[in-house]
């Protein structure tokens, strides 16, 4: 197989508080389960490559839990982040890595936080974008867009390119930042835009000239360390060097700059689960349904309530439209209409010094 990956595990997930924490963030966890997030996207990978062409990134905190959840794959395909610098130097450093192995290998990168409900379709979608690096393009998978999200960035579709398996590839016309309502509505109505999934696919050869053309003081550092990667100078040069990284997006660094640009449009599920009502939405089987996720429940008289726990029986009379997050240390209520507002719990309790619970 030619297909080499990548998977950034990274970020907190500070709207998924308190069952996503600093040690034990979103992609650890079960969501929606039964594997965790990380497991869920190697499952859906591994019929396209093999563990020995797969790489992980993630901070050091973590890297023994990924391991731990993850043992199909080399010890040393698991990377140390030393600390966040952002998808370019991630991505970068990973694709330094895969060259070391086949200079002329075909990367993906994939999220380690992201939802797929139909991993077939994802498959076909990504066999398309190989299809589409193979003949020189970066390239990227989008989501059709089903509603006018803000939160999302978006892709301008440009002319088709061509047609792999029933599925239309086209040229990239542009990425937009996430957009304000109107502007939303506009790029969904006229049905020329798919939201960034963040799923990227390339030529590793190809990626690397354009990282050394638009970001090449991210190249030359990112040379420097992987120049030393099997000695035993790896640990202090990653150290000295990887601080120094500018904290820059593969989005804006490389894919809104770059010109052979090619989108894969495939609806098989994608969710990028931002906060509890996000992930109340995706998993209701229809209006008022009440979702458990890794506890039990009993209720009565309880509609359109979100329970996720860990031990505990989950005991419910008269309430509705809730959020109830049970840990072993704090148990979060609210109200779901304000789940995006979890985040501002995390930075009162940072106030208050309380990092025991972050």
């Amino acid at each position: 197989m030619r297909l080499w990956t990548l998977i950034p595990a990274g970020g907190s997930g500070t709207r998924l508080w308190p069952a996503s924490r600093k040690n034990w963030p979103k992609f650890l966890l079960p969501l929606p389960g039964p594997s965790s997030m990380l497991q869920a996207t190697w499952q859906r990978l591994a019929p396209l490559t093999t563990p020995e062409q797969t790489f992980v990134i993630t901070g050091k905190a973590h890297v023994q839990a990924v391991r731990e959840q993850l043992p199909m794959l080399p010890p040393d395909h698991v990377i140390t982040e030393p600390e966040p610098r952002g998808t370019g130097p991630a991505i970068g450093l990973g694709a330094f890595l895969i060259a070391r192995h086949d200079s002329t290998a075909i990367m993906g990168s994939f999220a380690a936080d992201h939802y797929v409900a139909d991993p077939a379709t994802f498959a076909k979608a990504v066999r398309a974008a190989i299809a589409a690096a193979e003949q020189g393009y970066l390239t990227t998978i989008g989501i059709p867009p089903r509603y006018p999200e803000t939160g999302y960035g978006y892709i301008h579709l440009g002319e088709p390119l061509f047609e792999q398996n029933g599925l239309r590839v086209f040229r990239g016309r542009g990425f937009k930042e996430k957009p304000d309502l109107a502007t939303a509505r506009a790029f969904v109505e006229s049905g020329e835009y798919v939201w960034n999934a963040s799923m990227f696919l390339w030529r590793v050869d190809i990626f690397l000239e354009h990282l050394r053309a638009l970001l090449p003081e991210v190249a030359e550092t990112l040379a420097q360390i992987t120049a030393v990667w099997d000695t035993p100078e790896r640990e202090a040069v990653l150290a000295e060097l990887w601080p120094r990284l500018p904290d820059v997006t593969i989005d804006t660094g490389i894919m809104e700059r770059a010109e052979a640009i090619a989108v894969v449009p495939a609806e098989f599920g994608w969710a990028d689960i931002g906060d509890w009502h996000g992930l109340a939405q995706l998993l209701a089987e229809h209006d008022g349904a009440n979702i458990t996720v890794n506890c039990e429940h009993v209720g009565v008289d309880t509609h359109a309530t979100l329970m996720y726990g860990r031990k505990r029986l989950v005991v419910t009379l008269g309430i509705e439209n809730l959020i109830i997050v049970d840990t072993d240390d704090v148990l979060l209520v609210c109200d779901r209409s304000r789940a995006q507002e979890v985040r501002a719990i995390v930075q009162e309790l940072k106030r208050q010094g309380r990092t025991d619970i972050l």
